[in-house]
Order: C-alpha cells, then sequence, then structure tokens
C-alpha cells in the first residue's frame, strides 16, 4: 500500500520533469556543419551558432570531441563567468572558441593532424530554458608525393606459356585518404582479366598514418607491346575536390620469334666501283637475344654475322651474298639474300699508241676507248682546252701549231670521281720554220742586247748562232719546246755588226740575220737662265724697245742693198753651218734580212746622209 502512495507520489513529479525539459528544447537550437574538411597541417575552423527566445545571456557553451568508441572529452567550457580551455588535452595547446556573434562561436584547430579527424560537439545548456547541442565530423586531407614507375628489368616473350609476366610497379606514398592507382596501356586504362591481365595491389601506413600505395601490373605480352607506353593515374582527394596525376611512360622490352630477314647494302649509296669498300648489313623482324646471323659470299664462304665488310671489291666480287638467322632456343632458320655488282672502267687505251709523227698537211686519225660497265663520255684536250669529243680525233692538214700533247679523258657521268685518261704525243714532221721574221729595234744603257730565235719543226731542229766573221757563239742557251727549239744569246755592243741565227734537221734548213748598229745621238747643252735684278725692268724694257727700232731700220737697209745686189758681191741665197754639239751616246740599231739604210737625226732634227755621218 506504501509502494503505490509512494509511486502516484512520483508520478506527477516526473511528468513535470518530463514537460519541462520539452519545453527547453524548443526554446534552445544549436546549428553546425555536418562535415569540415582542411588540409593536414593547416587550421580547422568549427562554427556553432545557436538560437533562443530569451537571447544568449546565462549560457553554458561546452566543447566536446568524440573519440571512436563514443566517448566524449570535454576541451573547452564557457559560461557567464569565464571561457576556458580543458587542460591535459590533445587540445590545450591548439583550440580557442571566436565569437560570431552567438553564444556557441567558431572553434579553430590549428596544425591539423590525422589523429584530429574525429567528431566536435558543441554543447549549450540554458539555465531556464534547457540544453541543446549539434555535431561536426572534421575530416583531414594530405596531397601525396608524385607517383613513381618502374619497369620490369628483363624482358618479356610472347611465347611465355606461363601466368602473365610483371610488367610495372607504380607506387605513390604519403598520402590521406588512401589514394588510388589505375594502369594505362597507349591512353586506354587497363582492367583485370583473369589470365591476361592482373594487379597486385597493397598499401601501409607508417608512424605518420599517411598512406603508401603500390601497384603491380602483370600481363600476357603481345608482339605489338614492343611499341606500346604504359603509365598509371593516382586519384587522391583534396577539400571539397578529388584531383589526379600521371606517372612517365614506360615502354617495356618484349621478345618474339622472327617472321622474315632482310639484307642491304649499308654503304656505299651510291653504285658500287671496284676499289670500294662494301659494308653488308642484316637484320630480322624479330627480336630474340639468342638468335645469330651470318653472312656468306657467292662461294658459301662465311664473311661474319649480322655485318660484313668487302674491302677494295673488284669485278670478280660481284654475285649473290647470302645472309641465315638461327634462333637458337627453336633452331628455326630463315634466310634472305642480295646481289651486289661492281661497276667497272679499265685504261683508256689510245690508238696509236704513245708518240704518232705526221708530215705537214696531211691527217692524223686516232681513237680513245675504255671498257666499262656503265655509259662512258670522251673529251680530248691539248693545253688544257677541249680540242674534240668522243672517241675519235681526227686532225686534217696538219700544221705545226697541230703539235702537242694530246689528252683522252674518258668519265662515266653516273658517278663523277669515276674517270681514266690517256695520252699521245703528236709530233709534226717538216722543215726548219723561225718565226721571227719582224724588224727589231732595240736600245740598252749596259751597251748589250739579247736575241732570240724560236724554231718551228720535228726532228727537233738544231740552233747555231754566228756573228759577222764567221764565228759561232758558244755562250747562246738552248731548250725544246712542243713545236720545236728555242734559242737566246746576249751580245754586247761596241760597233755595228751582224749576228745569224740558224736552225736545221733532216728536212731542211733556215736562218735570220740580225743587223745591229751602233747610232750616235747629239745631246742638246743646257744654258743656265739669265739672272735678273728685281730693281732693273724698267731699263730691260727700254733696251728692248730701242734694239727693235734699230733692228727695223737695220732690215730696211739690208733689203735696199740686196735689192741693189750690192751685198758679198752676189744674189742669192747664203747658207750657214750648223755646229755639232759634243757630247755623243751609241743607240743600238737592228734589222732582219734585209739591209736598210739607217738614217739618224741631228740634235736639230735635219737628216744626215750617210756621207755626212
Amino acid at each position: 500500500m506504501a509502494v503505490r502512495d509512494a509511486a502516484s507520489l512520483l508520478l506527477p513529479l516526473l511528468l513535470l520533469a518530463l514537460l519541462h525539459t520539452w519545453g527547453a528544447r524548443a526554446a534552445v537550437e544549436v546549428t553546425m556543419e555536418e562535415e569540415v574538411q582542411v588540409f593536414h597541417g593547416d587550421t580547422a575552423r568549427i562554427p556553432c551558432t545557436v538560437t533562443s527566445d530569451d537571447g544568449s545571456g546565462g549560457m553554458i557553451v561546452q566543447w566536446f570531441y568524440v573519440i571512436f568508441s563514443g566517448k566524449s572529452h570535454l576541451i573547452y567550457n564557457q559560461d557567464s563567468m569565464e571561457k576556458r580551455v580543458v587542460k591535459n588535452t590533445p587540445y590545450t595547446d591548439r583550440i580557442a572558441v571566436e565569437n560570431n556573434g552567438t553564444a556557441g562561436g567558431v572553434l579553430t584547430i590549428s596544425d591539423v593532424q590525422l589523429h584530429d579527424e574525429v567528431e566536435f560537439v558543441c554543447h549549450v545548456r540554458s539555465l531556464t530554458d534547457g540544453t541543446g547541442e549539434g555535431r561536426t565530423r572534421l575530416r583531414v586531407f594530405k596531397t601525396p608525393d608524385f607517383p613513381t614507375i618502374e619497369r620490369a628489368e628483363k624482358g618479356i616473350s610472347v611465347d611465355d606459356d606461363d601466368e602473365p609476366s610483371k610488367v610495372g610497379t607504380c607506387e605513390v606514398k604519403n598520402g590521406y585518404p588512401k589514394p588510388t592507382i589505375t594502369w594505362y596501356r597507349n591512353n586506354m586504362p587497363l582492367r583485370s582479366i583473369p589470365g591476361v591481365v592482373n594487379f597486385i595491389n597493397s598499401a601501409t601506413t607508417g608512424s605518420s598514418d599517411l598512406f603508401s600505395v603500390k601497384s603491380e601490373l602483370f600481363l600476357k605480352v603481345k608482339k605489338e607491346d614492343k611499341d606500346a607506353t604504359f603509365y598509371c593515374e593516382v586519384k587522391y582527394l583534396v577539400p571539397g575536390a578529388e584531383k589526379m596525376t600521371e606517372t612517365n611512360g614506360i615502354n617495356i622490352t618484349v621478345f618474339y620469334p622472327a617472321t622474315e630477314v632482310n639484307m642491304w647494302v649499308e654503304s656505299p649509296k651510291r653504285l658500287i666501283v671496284e676499289g670500294d669498300s662494301v659494308k653488308l648489313r642484316c637484320s630480322s623482324n624479330g627480336n630474340v637475344p639468342s638468335q645469330e646471323f651470318e653472312i656468306k659470299d657467292k662461294n658459301g664462304v662465311s664473311l661474319g654475322g649480322s655485318e660484313a665488310v668487302l674491302a677494295k671489291v673488284s669485278r670478280l666480287d660481284s654475285g649473290v651474298y647470302v645472309c641465315t638467322v638461327v634462333d637458337m632456343n627453336t633452331f628455326e632458320e630463315l634466310s634472305t639474300n642480295t646481289t651486289i655488282f661492281v661497276n667497272y672502267l679499265d685504261e683508256a687505251v689510245i690508238e696509236p699508241k704513245d708518240t704518232v709523227l705526221v708530215e705537214q698537211r696531211k691527217e692524223l686519225k686516232a681513237t680513245c676507248n675504255a671498257l666499262s660497265s656503265l655509259h662512258t663520255k670522251t673529251t680530248w684536250l691539248k693545253n688544257g682546252k677541249e680540242v674534240s669529243k668522243g672517241h675519235y680525233l681526227s686532225l686534217k692538214n696538219i700544221t705545226y701549231d697541230d703539235a702537242g700533247l694530246y689528252v683522252c679523258i674518258v668519265t662515266v657521268p653516273e658517278i663523277e670521281e669515276m674517270q681514266t685518261n690517256a695520252s699521245l704525243q703528236v709530233h709534226v714532221q717538216g722543215p726548219p720554220e723561225i718565226t721571227e721574221k719582224k724588224f727589231i729595234e732595240k736600245e740598252t744603257a749596259e751597251k748589250e742586247v739579247e736575241l732570240s730565235c724560236h724554231v718551228k719543226g720535228y726532228p727537233t731542229p738544231k740552233i747555231t748562232w754566228t756573228s759577222s766573221d764567221g764565228k759561232v757563239i758558244s755562250s747562246a742557251s738552248h731548250m725544246t719546246t712542243e713545236l720545236g727549239a728555242k734559242s737566246v744569246v746576249k751580245v754586247k755592243v761596241t760597233s755595228n755588226m751582224t749576228v745569224i741565227c740558224s736552225s736545221s734537221n733532216s728536212f731542211g734548213t733556215d736562218s735570220v740575220t740580225y743587223s745591229i748598229k751602233a747610232k750616235i745621238i747629239k745631246a742638246e747643252t743646257a744654258k743656265p737662265p739669265e739672272k735678273v735684278k728685281k730693281g732693273s725692268n724698267g731699263v730691260i724694257i727700254a733696251v728692248i724697245i730701242i734694239c727693235i727700232l734699230l733692228l727695223a731700220i737695220l732690215g730696211s737697209v739690208l733689203y735696199f742693198l740686196y735689192k741693189k745686189g750690192k751685198i758679198c758681191n752676189r744674189s742669192g741665197k747664203q747658207d750657214f753651218t750648223k755646229e755639232k754639239s759634243g757630247k755623243d751616246r751609241i743607240v743600238v740599231e737592228m734589222k732582219s734580212d734585209n739591209t736598210e739604210e739607217a738614217i739618224l737625226l741631228g740634235v736639230n732634227g735635219e737628216k744626215q746622209l750617210p756621207g755626212d755621218q
């Protein structure tokens, strides 16, 4: 009975308490964000907005953090008397509450760490109106390091019958939350296919609780993968977004069997000619580490592996060369061949050979040929100038000027440096013919004259110099020229003399005579200029006038006497004898063949007769 009375007394009290609590919740409202995101190491700001019908006076605000077990820990307390950060918590030195115009304020957390990723509670209590609270989860993000990629150290064979082979490894470190890795081949993402494409992914965390993620790609490779580019894409979260970065691309070594073999001439790139060094190359379209090459010549003699050099080839080296490749794993053999042709140009041959003798006015015909595997071009030269084109040289009505050395040059237009040549010496037979037939006059201060004698003819004429008294001048120099011979002599002139150049051979003789004479030239004696004093100009003028008058009178008298015939007892003109100057000098005058009389001039310019000299 007593128990029932007690219960009946407590029930009204409980109902009253419930009614009071319901009214407080309705009067205090706390508003918070569901989630706040922040970078690792930055400052987080968690706002708490409080509204109440009675205003913010007399309210108590408390901040808690809730661990994963659900237990709450007080870190901040605020009432009308004080604002206090709770000591000895993980947030004692890193939090503060800023005013945002309401009782709740803004909780700031500096130097955010990964373990700060918990739920924070803003609890508000009014002394009269009840309580209210809000919750915000803090999310922490850390951008990972730049990802790395490494390819497999060994090559991969397409003939492997086992599981897919390892292609490479991608790794990204120090990220939060955990990054993800996706493999790409030629810009196309790879998906897991049993027995073809496999991935082995792993993630680890260190003392910092940051994630390091590694992904290994295993692939059943094909021949086409030798040209493929593999890389990784890493995705990671940041506040309010998702970002992506890529690794560098890698290429893998793929081993695959050959299906064909190729052979070619590496050098020279032009047509092959005798004397060249020829380099042969051989390769296959396979990539097998154990394949072996062998190159053989037309006689089956081995020349080497995938390369062979033929030094200084000749036309005898022309033929078919064979290259063979053997896969040492399967002993499968492939072969191919190539044909090389060595072009040649033999030495030029002229007919008639070496030296030919032709008489004047006759005709010369010569041919020049060089055996070659290519089209040739022939040119005849004389003294470096072209005289004829083609294999034939024809000279008609030959003169001495046609004598000389003729060079035949045979070239191959397709190959500039391919050429040969031969020469033909042509001698024109005939009597000597001296070219000096003109009048020569020479003057020398040393009283010495140089005479030359050019002679055409073959056999080479013999040249002899003699003086007018029949003596041979032995000091002359002689030389053979293309057309005949040449001789030069120096003679001293002391008086009139004659020098003869004679030439002869088996066909005849020829000569030229040089007439040398010493001429006397009268030199005028220069008179010194008269000195005139500056002060006597007037006297001189007067004297000149008087002289002119006297000369006029004298002229009149003489004319009168002349008319009367009384001058020197005769009429007519009187001869006056001119005086000669005393200084003479010798001048040499030479005349060839026909000697003409020399007419010498006196000092006054009048001609003197030979008898007067």
